[in-house]
């Protein structure tokens, strides 16, 4: 975890927010949860997952 001083807190969260986007979609929760066990047996978060089939799909 990245410490971050109180004062500087609004302006880290202001340039995260100009730096990045959120993605959410709503699944069937027995696809999710198998989804889930997928990516922990590969060891993967769903950010980096999901980072990784961004970039093969841009990179076609």
């Amino acid at each position: 975890m990245i410490k971050i001083a109180e004062k500087s807190r609004a302006e880290y969260f202001r340039e995260r927010r100009e730096s990045r986007k959120s993605f959410n979609v709503l699944l069937d929760k027995e696809k999710a949860e198998a989804f889930e066990k997928k990516l922990e047996e590969l060891k993967k978060s769903k950010a980096q997952w999901l980072n990784e089939k961004i970039d093969e799909e841009l990179n076609k």
